[in-house]
């Protein structure tokens, strides 16, 4: 799962940009912000090295273990939905703190549980510090970058997500190296895999530490009145040169303008149900992209491999390997979204999602022998799987959110946008909590359903999605 939330913005000066001596300061403060995008990644993927350990130290059956995996996402959903008010109220670094304490909070619970159901608990307070950074890193970014570097800084974002989704993974296969191949090989009085889910602690206090280095937003300064310390930030991030007046009345205005959408203005005219067209489109593309069944490889990919014959320190590795093609894949998309636009890159994905997934489908339609793939079978299910997430890094991963932020009329953009999220985690949820009961049933039939849904968003996307390369927010309708 790679998910992002936008937030509405000041309007940028034209040509208003950081002096070179300043752009490294900003680049330092974007970074630091990003290391919730990091923390997102690695939290989000960093069960997958525990699965199959927690289901042999608590002796549960598949549908118990996929609601274990699976309760983080509550935790998320309710995070995202109420960080923006939270920050609004304490500011975004008060909530950046916040959530690094509840990042180190989770790893510490996970690691050193007493039972599954504190294991679950502290899975759900790591779901929320996720859905806290997933809002408040972008909006931040968005909010202290200078305008003619917005769109790079605020790729940091979802860049950070992807390296710490692979570092996750690398730090997993290398803790059970440690363990000699075992997850639940003790190292150090611990079991392999509570180390996997502890070593968390140490990026989640590097980015409580960051937290002191980085000045507040200039927005959330000026809405409280803080208006001599926004316009320090402000030359600290633009440079000198900057008329600091007309930039503090700018943002100000820009507050007092905006219209603060509500889910009536979803709504058809007229009606109490029935909401628009286009927030319709932007609930289907967030759905399929997690009906595709992206998350399995990152919530699930270890055990997939195991369930066909792989040994756990091959199927780690593996993991890390298609940990790798997504950042490939994420900056083939950050490259061409811009170029290619987002229709095309949607469309080339869901081929490709397509053809992947149906190629796994078959291969695991193989009987295993002697607990294993045959050999040509084995070799197309791994290849199947790195070309499925490098065709979904490539486009959906990236785009989803790019269309999101760009297709709804100024009046409801914030509204539809938190529609579309919730939309999305809802179908991560689905997707995460009936794998395992799914797999146990017929693998080869889940993967299936999974190609049905990239064929089906084609379609989609051909008949309902419009284009917004190079079109002003202004133009949508």
């Amino acid at each position: 799962m790679t998910d992002t939330a936008e937030a509405p913005t000041p309007p940028p000066s034209e040509g208003r940009a950081a002096h070179p001596d300043h752009l490294g300061h900003v680049i330092f403060i974007t970074a630091s912000a990003a290391m919730g995008g990091f923390l997102f990644g690695y939290d989000s993927s960093v069960i997958n090295g525990a699965v199959e350990a927690i289901r042999d130290r608590y002796d549960i059956g598949s549908a118990t273990l996929a609601q274990v995996i699976a309760i983080a996402l509550i935790g998320c959903a309710i995070g995202a939905a109420t960080a923006g008010r939270i920050a609004d109220r304490i500011g975004r670094i008060s909530c950046m703190r916040i959530s690094a304490v509840l990042f180190t909070v989770s790893a510490v619970g996970s690691a050193l549980p007493f039972a599954l159901w504190d294991l679950a608990f502290w899975r759900i307070v790591g779901g929320f510090a996720i859905g806290m950074a997933s809002v408040i890193g972008p909006a931040y970014i968005a909010e202290v970058a200078p305008a003619a570097y917005r769109g790079r800084l605020g790729s940091f974002q979802q860049a950070a997500i992807v390296i710490g989704i692979a570092i996750s993974q690398l730090v997993n296969y290398g803790i059970l190296q440690l363990a000699d191949g075992d997850q639940r090989g003790e190292i150090g009085g611990l079991e392999a895999w509570q180390w996997m889910l502890g070593v968390m602690v140490v990026p989640a206090l590097l980015y409580g530490l960051l937290s002191f280095a980085i000045p507040e937003s200039p927005r959330f300064l000026i809405s409280v009145g803080k208006t001599a310390r926004a316009k320090e930030v402000l030359a600290e991030v633009e440079g000198k040169g900057v008329d600091l007046d007309h930039r503090v009345a700018e943002i100000d205005r820009a507050m007092r303008s905006e219209h603060k959408s509500t889910f009536k203005d979803l709504l058809v005219s007229g009606s109490r149900f029935r909401l628009l067209p286009i927030v319709w489109v932007g609930i289907g593309l967030s759905v399929f992209q997690q009906l595709v069944g992206i998350n399995v490889a990152f919530y699930y990919s270890a055990t997939l491999w195991q369930s066909v014959g792989i040994d756990p320190s091959s199927s780690f590795f593996y993991s890390f390997t298609t940990s790798i093609i997504n950042i490939i894949g994420t900056v083939i998309a950050m490259v061409l979204v811009d170029r290619v636009g987002r229709k095309p890159l949607a469309l080339v994905g869901s081929v490709g999602m397509a053809i992947a997934l149906a190629f796994e489908a078959w291969a695991f339609s193989a009987d295993l022998v002697d607990g294993k793939l045959p050999e040509t079978q084995g070799v197309v299910a791994l290849v199947a799987a790195h070309v499925f997430v490098l065709f979904f890094a490539l486009s959906w991963g990236v785009v989803v959110w790019v269309f999101l932020g760009e297709m709804f009329p100024n009046r409801i953009r914030a509204a539809a946008l938190g529609v579309a999220a919730s939309a999305q985690w809802i179908a991560n949820w689905a997707i995460t909590a009936s794998f395992p009961s799914l797999s146990d049933w017929n693998l080869s039939g889940t993967y299936v359903i999974y190609t049905v849904f990239a064929v089906l968003s084609i379609p989609f996307v051909l008949r309902y999605v419009k284009e917004t390369k190079g079109k002003a927010l202004e133009e949508m309708g």
